[in-house]
């Protein structure tokens, strides 16, 4: 089991004992992670590719299910929650940004970022006024009505950024978010993501192969057969 502490009345994501194993292969991805992640805190996690890096992202987001242990956000046990409670919590309290940028082709930058208001079933007017603000933030007010497709990639992931950031999350969690761009952008994206924790506070997790971008963070920790150790 690897362990690490933190209050636990401030933690906004946190697992206990958790493992993960894929049936039918019987592949044990996850061995007993224990992670508390506080508030405002930064966290990295870096480790080869198919050491459970995005596993252990997706199930701290509720995403995936793990074979056993439990994940809390907000001090909520996701074991006890419905789908649609899970869907709701996640929605209010956490934000993602992934990979790939994940856009929508057919809607343009200020709809794709206002999107998770709209789920939320927001008024559009007051959707796409919060949206232009945050995209805004990222330095983007110059490409609202840009599609996806007229986006260069770190405009793109910006945008992605922007999207997981307008519902004012309390945490955002970020699977390889700069592995698609080249290094001078990847900096550029991975800086606006520890620009955004410090001025609004929020937790940041954020998995990358990447040691040196994982250098800039307060906390970093290797995911290794199975476990995670500070580093």
């Amino acid at each position: 089991m690897s362990s690490v502490n933190n209050n636990m009345a401030s933690n906004i994501v946190s697992c206990s004992e958790l493992y993960k194993t894929y049936h039918g292969l019987e592949v044990a991805v996850l061995n007993g992670i224990d992670l508390n992640v506080s508030a405002g805190e930064q966290v990295a996690i870096v480790g080869t590719s198919g050491s459970g890096k995005s596993t252990l992202l997706h199930l701290l987001g509720g995403l995936d299910v793990p074979s056993s242990g439990q994940v809390r956000i907000l001090n909520q046990d996701l074991a006890d929650m419905s789908e649609t409670k899970k869907g709701l919590l996640r929605n209010q309290s956490l934000g993602f940004v992934y990979q790939f940028h994940h856009l929508l082709p057919e809607f343009t930058a200020l709809e794709n970022v206002a999107m998770p208001l709209l789920i939320r079933r927001m008024a559009r007017e007051q959707a796409l006024t919060i949206a232009a603000e945050t995209l805004t933030k990222v330095g983007l007010q110059h490409r609202l009505e840009h599609m996806p497709g007229e986006l260069s990639g770190g405009e793109r992931q910006r945008a992605a950024v922007a999207r997981a950031l307008v519902t004012k999350p309390k945490c955002i969690l970020a699977d390889e978010p700069t592995g698609n761009l080249d290094r001078h952008t990847a900096h550029a994206v991975f800086d606006l993501l520890l620009e955004m924790n410090q001025t609004q506070q929020l937790s940041l997790v954020v998995v990358t192969h990447d040691l040196e971008l994982a250098k800039k963070m307060q906390r970093q920790y290797q995911l290794a057969d199975g476990r995670l150790q500070a580093i």
